[in-house]
C-alpha cells in the first residue's frame, strides 16, 4: 500500500469517529510512522510503505480514532515558537496560554536580568519559552510531578537553554520557600472538579487530571498560587495568572486580600477574560 492510499483509508476511519482534523491528523501520525516529515508525505504519495511502517500507521490511527490527542501520539507540541516534547504525564500546551509568554514580553521590553519563577511548569514550555525570548532572564520552575520535571529537562536540553539559568524543582506550591521573583507565571488547574465530566473526552481521558482540577469552583489552586505568590515576589513585582473564563472577578477579590493591585485582564483567541495581570504593592 502507498502513502497516499493509507491516509485516505485513515482519514475515512477518523471521520467516522467524528474527528474534525482526519486528514491533517493522518498526515502527522503518517510522519511519525515512518519518520519523515509531513513535506515528504504530501510530495511522495506514491511512495510503497513497508510492512512494518504500515502497521505502526494503522496502530496510531486506531489509538487517535479512540480521542488520544496527537500531540500525545507524536510526542510533541509547538508552542510559541518552538516544539516542545510532550507525554501522557503533562498537560498539551494550549494556544491560550501563549498569552502568558506575550504580556511577559510586552511587560519586560526594557528589562533585563529579571528572576522568573513558573508555577506548575509542566512541559516547562512557558518558562522556556521566555527563557528564549529574554536571553539574560533566569528561571525557575516548579511541579509536583517528578515525570513533569524530567520532561521539563529533556525540553530544557532540547531549545539549548543555559543549565545555568533554569533550575526546577519537584515540589508542591505550599512548599516552596526559594529565592524572591521579579515575575511569576502561572497556569494553574482551574477547572471546577465537578465540571470536569463534561471536558471532550480527548482532555478528561487522556490528559492528567491533577492538572486539570481545580477543586471546589476551580478555585483551590488557583488561591495556593496567589497565597505563595505574595510571599515570594518582590515589592512591585508581576504575577501573570491564566484562570477560567468565569473566574475573574473570584480571582481578583482573592488578589487584592493578598496584596495585589489589578493592572488589567486579557481576552483569548475566543474573547474569554483568560489572563490576569497583577502587581504586589
Amino acid at each position: 500500500m502507498n502513502i497516499e492510499t493509507a491516509i485516505n483509508e485513515a482519514s475515512e476511519i477518523l471521520k467516522r469517529k467524528n474527528i474534525r482534523s482526519a486528514i491533517l491528523d493522518s498526515e502527522l501520525l503518517m510522519s511519525k510512522a515512518i519518520q519523515k516529515s509531513r513535506k515528504y508525505i504530501i510530495l511522495n504519495t506514491n511512495k510503497e510503505l513497508r510492512k512494518d511502517s504500515l502497521k505502526y500507521f494503522k496502530n496510531l490511527i486506531y489509538q487517535r480514532s479512540y480521542g488520544k490527542p496527537i500531540a500525545y501520539l507524536v510526542g510533541k507540541k509547538e508552542f510559541w515558537n518552538y516544539e516542545f516534547e510532550v507525554n501522557k504525564d503533562v498537560l498539551i500546551p494550549r494556544p491560550d496560554t501563549e498569552l502568558i509568554v506575550e504580556e511577559v514580553l510586552r511587560l519586560t521590553k526594557n528589562k533585563s536580568k529579571l528572576k522568573v519563577l513558573d508555577i506548575g511548569t509542566g512541559s516547562g514550555c512557558l518558562l522556556l519559552s521566555i527563557l528564549k525570548e529574554k536571553k539574560d532572564f533566569h528561571g525557575t520552575g516548579i511541579d509536583i510531578s517528578k515525570k513533569s520535571i524530567d520532561i521539563c529537562k529533556i525540553n530544557t536540553d532540547k531549545l539549548k537553554v543555559k543549565k545555568n539559568r533554569v533550575k526546577f524543582f519537584k515540589t508542591d506550591v505550599d512548599n516552596f520557600n526559594v529565592g524572591k521573583y521579579d515575575l511569576i507565571i502561572s497556569n494553574p488547574p482551574y477547572i471546577n472538579k465537578f465540571a470536569l465530566k463534561y471536558l471532550e473526552n480527548d482532555v478528561i481521558s487522556f490528559e492528567p487530571k491533577k492538572a486539570l482540577d481545580g477543586g471546589l469552583e476551580g478555585l483551590s489552586e488557583i488561591r495556593k498560587v496567589i497565597k505563595k505568590s505574595s510571599e515570594l515576589i518582590k515589592i512591585n513585582g508581576k504575577l501573570l495568572l491564566e484562570i477560567g473564563f468565569d473566574q475573574k472577578y473570584k480571582v481578583e477579590k482573592i488578589l487584592k486580600n493578598k496584596g495585589f493591585y489589578i493592572n488589567r485582564t486579557v481576552k483569548d483567541l475566543a474573547n474569554n477574560d483568560r489572563c490576569i495581570i497583577s502587581t504586589k504593592i
